[in-house]
């Protein structure tokens, strides 16, 4: 029986440098040439899901935003989009919490460069999204978005998730990064849409993730995996923890549930 396999991307499929081992390419093939399903569940909106190091691997389909955009063989069969209100309601509460906003859809990230042209991260985004970046105040109030990131240091974190909770969940990834999801909204909710739409029981499912935005698809999963070089969270949801990324991590946790050989290639 078919079985489908969730990946998120960040510290599961690639490093913080895009570097994806060479066993992980051999392992998802593998996995879909024994006639299983093999998708992308990210926290990262579409529109920053486009590198062709990813999509060279071969996935069915994919799960963005933490369950708000869902595609199928390249066909979008769900998104959840924030209207144009609450969209400015939003950017308005959180920069008067001292929030610095990054804005994300399924065609666009809207960030003020300024907010981040300082940091490692805001360089990379930066870097890889080029014509798929536009600036919050350039598009004001133009944004089509699925979700938002927001860096929170120096800021009122707990007045801010007041101010919005009744529209939002927090992933609360440290003292300086968190997320706002749609209420109604995660990564396990976008599993359940695709499984939905292939007709496969949510028993018939593993999850791979790492961190703090994945504990949701591990809970959901019939099988969650966690990586080695995974949060202890993460660990501590998963019912099976394998080695780090860079250790085959990937490759040693398909072939020990039997979803591909040992030899596999």
């Amino acid at each position: 029986m078919s079985k489908a396999v969730f990946f998120d991307i960040d510290g599961t499929l690639w490093d913080f440098h895009n570097r994806i081992p060479e066993s992980t390419v051999r392992a998802i093939r593998a996995l879909r040439a024994n006639g299983h399903y093999a998708f992308i569940c990210s926290g990262r909106a579409r529109a920053y899901i486009t590198h062709p190091d990813l999509f060279a691997i071969g996935f069915d389909g994919l799960v963005a935003a933490c369950g708000t955009h869902v595609e199928l063989d390249g066909k979008r069969i769900y998104e959840k989009l924030i209207d144009r209100e609450l969209a400015i309601h939003t950017v308005e509460t959180v920069r008067k919490y001292g929030f610095r906003p990054i804005l994300e859809g399924p065609e666009y990230l809207y960030m003020d460069e300024k907010d981040f042209a300082q940091e490692p991260y805001g360089q990379k985004v930066m870097r890889e999204l080029d014509d798929r970046l536009r600036g919050i105040m350039d598009y004001y109030g133009e944004w089509e978005i699925n979700k938002l990131s927001c860096a929170t240091d120096h800021a009122d974190r707990e007045g801010c998730f007041a101010a919005l909770d009744e529209y939002y969940t927090y992933l609360i990834h440290n003292s300086a990064v968190a997320e706002m999801v749609p209420k109604g909204h995660t990564k396990a909710t976008g599993m359940q849409k695709m499984c939905e739409a292939l007709g496969i029981s949510r028993a018939d499912t593993f999850a791979v993730g790492d961190s703090v935005n994945d504990l949701a698809m591990l809970e959901y999963a019939g099988c969650g995996i966690a990586m080695g070089n995974g949060t202890p969270e993460a660990k501590e949801t998963a019912d099976y923890v394998t080695t780090d990324l860079a250790d085959d991590g990937i490759y040693r946790a398909l072939a020990h549930f039997g979803l591909i050989g040992e030899t596999d290639s």
